[in-house]
C-alpha cells in the first residue's frame, strides 16, 4: 500500500538566504522561513504571536503599508527599517512588501540585511575620522615644528660656545640633540607632505602605476617573492595625480612585502595586483556608474585584530619600527581622487581594495 505524503508548498522558502514572512488579514505572522528565524533570532512559533510592526524601532507606518497592500494599491513596495535586537546593536534591513492574491494570506514580506547602508555608514565614519586626523596632524605638526627649530638652533650655538679642551667629549651630546631634532623634523615633514604638495592632475593609466610599483618592489625584494598581475585591460584612463597614486599603491604593497618576510625565506611569498571595473558604486554618498576596483592581495599572516579598525590612523603600525604613516598617506592620496581604501584581512590573505571613480 502506497502512502502519499503531503508536502507544504512553502517548504521551498526555507532554501532562500533572504528572510520571508507571510501575514494574515490581521497583519499577524502566519509563516516565517528559516532565514527569518535567523534574522529575528526567534522561532517561527514565537514570531506568530507578534505583529510585524512591533519588531522594528521605526515600524509604526507598517500598518498603513499593510492596508495598502491588502487593497492592492501596489504590487510591491520597498523601504528600509531598523530591526531591534535585545542586548545588541540594532540592524538596518531592506524590506520588500508584496501584495498576494490570497485573501487568507494577503501579504508577503521579504527582508534582507542592508549591507549597502552599513557600507555607507562605515565609509562616512572613515571620511569623518580621516578629516579629523588631517586637522589633528596639521595642528600637531605645526606645534612641534616651532619649538623644534629653537631646540636645534640652541644646540648649534651651544656647540660653538664649547671650550676647545672639552669640545671632543661634549660635542657628542650636542650632536645627539641636533640629530634627534632632524629626525623629528623629518617625521613632521612626512606628516605634512600630503597637505603641502600640489595636486598635479593628468591622464592616469592604472596599469602603468602598478607596473612602476611592481618594479620598485621586485628591486627591493628580489628573492622569495612572486608578484602576480591580474589586469583588466578594459579599465579606462582617468584624470588624477599619477605620482600620488604611485605612492599610495607603493605604500600598501611595500607593507605587504614586509609582512611576508617569513614566507620569503620559504620562497612562497606572493602579492597579487588585480584591476577590475566596478559598476554602480557609491562613494561618500555619491553614486558612480563606473569605478576603478584595484586589489592588492598578499598571503601573509594578516593584520593583528587589535589594530585592524585603526590601520589608517596616523602613527598606528603593526610592524616593529614602523612609522605608522604609510597607510594614512595612501588613504589621504586616494581620498583626494574622490576614492576610498578598504581592507579585509585574515591569516593567509590580506586584501586592500582601492575604489576610485572612473569617467
Amino acid at each position: 500500500m502506497n502512502v502519499k505524503t503531503t508536502r507544504n508548498p512553502l517548504d521551498g522558502l526555507d532554501l532562500l538566504s533572504s528572510a520571508v514572512i507571510i501575514l494574515d488579514p490581521e497583519s499577524r505572522i502566519t509563516y516565517a522561513n528559516a532565514a527569518a528565524e535567523n534574522l529575528f533570532e526567534s522561532s517561527a512559533k514565537a514570531l506568530m504571536t507578534q505583529k510585524l510592526e512591533d519588531l522594528f524601532l521605526n515600524g509604526d507606518h507598517l500598518s498603513e503599508i499593510f492596508e495598502e497592500a491588502v487593497q492592492h494599491r501596489f504590487a510591491d513596495k520597498r523601504l528600509d527599517l531598523t530591526l531591534e535586537r535585545a542586548g545588541r546593536e540594532s540592524l538596518q534591513v531592506h524590506v520588500i512588501v508584496t501584495a498576494l492574491d490570497n485573501p487568507d494570506t494577503p501579504v508577503l514580506i521579504e527582508l534582507r540585511e542592508n549591507v549597502q547602508q552599513l557600507k555607507l555608514d562605515r565609509e562616512e565614519r572613515l571620511l569623518d575620522q580621516s578629516q579629523a586626523n588631517k586637522e589633528l596632524i596639521r595642528n600637531l605638526a605645526h606645534e612641534i615644528k616651532n619649538p623644534l627649530g629653537g631646540i636645534r638652533g640652541a644646540a648649534q650655538l651651544l656647540e660653538f660656545e664649547l671650550p676647545e679642551r672639552h669640545l671632543k667629549e661634549l660635542r657628542e651630546y650636542t650632536q645627539v640633540i641636533i640629530k634627534e631634532a632632524d629626525r623629528l623634523q623629518t617625521l613632521v615633514d612626512r606628516l605634512l607632505a600630503p597637505h603641502r604638495r600640489p595636486h598635479i592632475v593628468g591622464d592616469v593609466n592604472i596599469h602603468e602605476v602598478c607596473e612602476r610599483v611592481r618594479s620598485l618592489i621586485v628591486a627591493e625584494f628580489p628573492n622569495g617573492l612572486t608578484i602576480k598581475r591580474d589586469y583588466d585591460l578594459s579599465v579606462p584612463e582617468f584624470r588624477g595625480d599619477k605620482e600620488q597614486l604611485i605612492q599610495a599603491v607603493l605604500n600598501i604593497t611595500h607593507n605587504a612585502a614586509q609582512a611576508l618576510s617569513h614566507r620569503m625565506k620559504d620562497g612562497d611569498a606572493q602579492i597579487t595586483l588585480q584591476t577590475r571595473v566596478a559598476r554602480q558604486v557609491t562613494l561618500a554618498k555619491i553614486r558612480y556608474r563606473l569605478a576603478l576596483d584595484l586589489h592588492i592581495i598578499d598571503n601573509g599572516p594578516g593584520i593583528p585584530p587589535d589594530i585592524h579598525d585603526r590601520i589608517f590612523y596616523p602613527l598606528v603600525s603593526g610592524r616593529q619600527g614602523g612609522s605608522g604613516l604609510g597607510l594614512t598617506l595612501a588613504q589621504t592620496f586616494v581620498q583626494q581622487h574622490m576614492g576610498v581604501i578598504e581592507c579585509q584581512s585574515r591569516p593567509g590573505c590580506t586584501d586592500f581594495r582601492i575604489l576610485i571613480p572612473l569617467p
